[in-house]
């Protein structure tokens, strides 16, 4: 229930110098107080100070040295009465201290995402922004971060809600119409109105667009390493790495499975698939690489196919590969050339996979691939979330069931109706119309704590 006092552990499990355990609701103060000894309450202390003491169980004994910050309504992460305990980093101290606290009534541990969840319950941040919060715990490379910090900014709510108050403004006019039918009132011009949905239409379409470069940035690019045995797919995931993760042999055959490794380039993140080298073969479990190999590349956004100076163009496997993806998916490398810089094999790229020649130019050529030469920045609204994406494509339909009404020269309840809905699914994004499933779908995502 929403009125409980809730606690868990803020900081990851483990030995560390620090832990923190977070308590929100209406009895954080009273909660601490119970066991925390120092110079003053801390429901008699101001908001956003912090207080150094002990924390004791209900026989007097010493559990740890404290420092507790005091967070007071609503000037609080939650928007409620805020405490955090910040003790030594061992599990056995957070385990006691937490343990303590829920034996007091009204005291409870809490669900995954729910201070967030409290956050957004209290209006303190939007839906889209909540989601942003697990987005930034979870990013793992620059790009990601900058893109969940970006909506944590609200750069997509401001957008959101810009494009909802054009079309509120819009549907109001044509329900006061509505109400003065029979004076045949006309508040907004048909062509000016049509001109509005258009104009409001393209601005989806241009955050729908984005939805490719956002989930690059958010999820990463699966990168899958193809071409006949002994090319060098393995020399090749080695020399990015800068380790020897893949086994390298002149045996034909020697990678029998998908080896799946990940790298960052400029701060965004490939999933590199070393596949098994594609051949007609009679070994058993080469037959099941290769399958393997083939479900891979099916799966993969992007396919580096690789073949070499020595083993010359694989023309019939090429033709195999575009009939498991598309063309446009892939990037076509000539590795060693440093047995022969001359060769005039078609390739996108030339690269050694044994001295690094050319690696600089694939990395290119993996980000060409994989955001263009798009022009979004960190002050851009982008769309990283498949939510988000869903809502705006059925606002988008809402729009254009309006844009036909009017052409139609339907009547004005039609119209208004398309109007609303494509608004509403605006509102879904930012959690101003939403459900409880949608809710616990969200934050049942996020960990304990957070």
């Amino acid at each position: 229930m929403k009125e409980d006092t809730i606690v868990a552990l803020a900081t990851p499990a483990g030995v560390g110098a620090i832990s923190i355990i977070r308590i929100s609701g209406n009895k954080a103060f009273d909660a601490t107080d119970k066991f925390f000894s120092g110079k003053v309450k801390i429901k008699d202390s101001a908001s956003h100070t912090i207080h150094y003491g002990d924390i004791k169980n209900q026989d007097g004994e010493h559990i740890d040295d404290v420092l507790v910050s005091v967070f007071k309504a609503p000037n609080s992460y939650t928007g409620e009465d805020s405490v955090e305990i910040s003790t030594h980093g061992n599990p056995l101290i957070t385990q006691k201290v937490i343990e303590l606290l829920i034996t007091l009534d009204d005291v409870r541990l809490a669900e995954p995402g729910e201070f967030t969840k409290r956050a957004f319950l209290n209006n303190r941040i939007d839906l889209a922004e909540a989601e942003a919060v697990a987005d930034i715990i979870n990013s793992r490379t620059e790009a990601a971060f900058r893109g969940a910090r970006n909506q944590l900014d609200g750069f997509l709510s401001t957008k959101v809600n810009d494009l909802r108050s054009q079309l509120l403004n819009s549907s109001s006019f044509i329900e006061l119409e509505l109400d003065f039918a029979e004076e045949d009132i006309e508040f907004v011009n048909q062509d000016e109105l049509l001109r509005r949905i258009e104009a409001i239409i393209i601005e989806i379409d241009t955050l729908l667009e984005s939805y490719e470069f956002g989930k690059v940035i958010r999820d990463g690019v699966n990168v899958a390493i193809v071409g006949k045995p002994n090319v060098g797919k393995s020399s090749l995931l080695n020399y990015i790495l800068k380790e020897s993760r893949a086994i390298v042999s002149e045996i034909p055959g020697t990678t029998r499975d998908v080896i799946r490794e990940e790298v960052s380039i400029d701060g965004i993140l490939f999933r590199l698939f070393d596949t098994a080298g594609i051949r007609i073969s009679e070994d058993t479990i080469e037959k099941e690489g290769i399958l393997r190999s083939q479900e891979t590349i099916r799966n993969s956004d992007l396919i580096i196919f690789l073949e070499d100076i020595q083993q010359g163009e694989s023309k019939d496997l090429y033709v195999e590969l575009l009939n498991l993806t598309s063309s446009d998916k892939v990037i076509k490398v000539l590795n060693k050339i440093d047995l022969d810089p001359s060769s005039t094999i078609s390739s996108d790229v030339k690269i050694s996979a044994k001295t690094g020649q050319g690696i600089d130019r694939l990395f290119e050529k993996l980000k060409e691939k994989t955001i263009g030469s798009s022009s979004y920045t960190e002050k851009t609204a982008i769309v990283t979330n498949l939510r988000h994406h869903n809502c705006l494509k059925r606002s988008r339909e809402n729009l254009i069931n309006a844009r036909e009404s009017i052409l139609k020269k339907m009547s004005g309840e039609f119209i208004s109706v398309d109007l609303r809905n494509a608004e509403m699914n605006l509102a879904e994004i930012i959690g101003e119309v939403t459900t409880d499933d949608i809710l616990n779908n969200i934050f049942m995502k996020f960990c304990i704590g957070k």
